[in-house]
C-alpha cells in the first residue's frame, strides 16, 4: 500500500508521432535524396560514354524527389504533425516550422530548375526500352544559369538536411527528449 508522501515513479509519456504514412513517406525522401544527391555530386566523374545514362537517371531520382514532396505536402495538408514534445525548448519551437517550410521550398524548386536544365541542354530521354525526346534545342543562355543554381541551391539543401540531422540527434542524444521518437518507425527510444 502507497503511503500519502511515497509517489509511484514517473513513466515516460509517451511522445505524439507521425503518423505511418508520414514516417514512410520522410524515410523514403531520405533514401531518394541520398541517392540523387550522389549522382548530383558524381556527375563530372562519369566517363563521358555513360555520362547521358547517368545523367537521366539523376533526372529520374530528382523527378521522383518533387513527385514525393508533392504527394508529402497533401498529405500533411490532411494530416498535421504532432505537437513538439513540451521539453524540446524555445528554440526548437521557434525553429521547426521555418526550417521544414525552407526544406519543402528547396525540394519543390530544385527538380524544377533540374528539369529546365536537362530539356534546355537538349537532353533526351534514353534507356534503350523508350526514348523520350521533348525537341528543344540546347541553349546555353538558359541551361547555363539555371544549372550553376540547380546546383548551388543543391549544396544549400544538403547543407539544411545535414543540419536538421544533427538537431534531431542532439535531441535524442544530448537532450534525450522525444523529438526523434516521433518520426522513428520502431517508437522505441534508441539511447
Amino acid at each position: 500500500m502507497q503511503g500519502p508522501m511515497m509517489a509511484e515513479p514517473a513513466r515516460p509519456r509517451a511522445a505524439a508521432r507521425y503518423d505511418a504514412g508520414a514516417m514512410t513517406l520522410h524515410w523514403v525522401m531520405v533514401v531518394l535524396l541520398v541517392v540523387v544527391g550522389a549522382l548530383g555530386l558524381l556527375h563530372d566523374s562519369w566517363p563521358k560514354a555513360t555520362q547521358a545514362f547517368w545523367i537521366n537517371v539523376h533526372a529520374l531520382f530528382g523527378l521522383s524527389v518533387w513527385a514525393l514532396v508533392m504527394l508529402r505536402l497533401g498529405w500533411r495538408l490532411k494530416h498535421p504533425p504532432p505537437a513538439l514534445p513540451a521539453e524540446a525548448g524555445e528554440f526548437s519551437r521557434r525553429w521547426s516550422y521555418p526550417v521544414h517550410l525552407l526544406l519543402y521550398a528547396l525540394l519543390l524548386v530544385i527538380p524544377v530548375l533540374g528539369i529546365v536544365t536537362f530539356l534546355w541542354h537538349g537532353r533526351v530521354f534514353d534507356f534503350g526500352l523508350f526514348k523520350l525526346d521533348f525537341g528543344i534545342r540546347k541553349d546555353r543562355a538558359i541551361f547555363h544559369p539555371t544549372e550553376e543554381i540547380h546546383g548551388y541551391l543543391a549544396y544549400a539543401l544538403f547543407t539544411l538536411v545535414g543540419l536538421h540531422t544533427l538537431a534531431a540527434l542532439w535531441h535524442h542524444f544530448v537532450r534525450r527528449d522525444r523529438v526523434l521518437q516521433r518520426m522513428w518507425p520502431s517508437g522505441r527510444r534508441r539511447a
